[in-house]
């Protein structure tokens, strides 16, 4: 499934995993900004590098693509 499309995750963007939950949890602000959200792997269009789960990127909630999706846990 990775590469197929980069997968909205509800976790806003932080630079790094320093005071991360570690309960399994989003990681968002409270209240919900209006900043970056993260995109994780990789997509059709990019260089195969980048179709990994551990890639991981920023982009404003709002924005959208045919490059983009997301997944459904249940």
């Amino acid at each position: 499934m990775i590469g197929n499309v980069a997968e909205w995750c509800e976790d806003d963007w932080h630079l790094d995993y320093t005071g991360a939950p570690t309960d399994g949890s989003a990681w968002v602000y409270i209240p919900r900004g209006t900043g970056g959200r993260v995109l994780r792997g990789g997509c059709w269009s990019n260089e195969a590098r980048f179709c990994r789960s551990a890639n991981r990127n920023s982009y404003f909630y709002d924005f959208r693509d045919d490059y983009l999706g997301f997944r459904l846990a249940r």
